[in-house]
């Protein structure tokens, strides 16, 4: 298992796998609290979660949890493939409104802390994803980003993306900036 900080995004941090195997199958460490420790990063999750997405051409978030009950994600896909979106909303930051991405399989994880909104496009279904939260889910604390935002011009691989009600309905990156209330208390 390898850590790497992002090039763009200070306290985003990709992790790669490294599966050992032979005939039977593989085996490979997805956490290792000495090495999270050494990059700064939480050791004690407090929950896990799992989502299944079936098809392709769909969009999830771009979710977040509003202060205090913001969360850092360690997220993984344990089959199919994702393209995994995360955008700054820490204030204060010098990369504020902007987004990253990287595409996860089972080869890889990322971390990404608080103060990031979140989502992810299925690439190749199913899409199970694992996430560990260092927060409760707080469902009243709840908030995100529009995924389609102008502004923003998050570059999805999908056309006319499956999107649920809630999230075609989340503010904008400029609304959420103007309404301080859309993300703190």
């Amino acid at each position: 298992m390898k850590l790497a900080r992002d090039s763009k995004f200070e306290n985003v941090v990709h992790v790669h796998y490294e599966p050992r195997g032979d005939a039977r199958g593989y085996f490979q460490r997805i956490f290792d609290a000495d090495l999270f420790r050494e990059f700064g990063l939480p050791v004690e999750w407090c929950q896990g979660n799992e989502s299944l997405s079936t098809s392709t051409n769909l969009v999830r978030g771009l979710h977040l949890q509003k202060p205090p009950y913001a969360e850092t994600k360690y997220v993984r896909v344990v089959e199919g493939r994702a393209l995994d979106v995360f955008v700054d909303i820490q204030e204060g930051s010098p990369t504020w409104g902007e987004w990253g991405s990287v595409e996860l399989n089972q080869s890889n994880g990322i971390v990404i802390p608080k103060g990031f909104a979140h989502g992810f496009a299925v690439i190749e279904a199913p899409v199970k994803m694992i996430y560990q939260v260092d927060h409760e889910y707080a469902p009243a604390e709840e908030g995100g980003i529009r995924w389609d935002d102008p502004d923003l011009a998050i570059s999805w691989p999908v056309d006319s993306p499956i999107v649920s009600e809630k999230d075609s309905q989340l503010p904008s990156l400029a609304e959420l900036r103007e309404d301080r209330s859309l993300w703190t208390h």
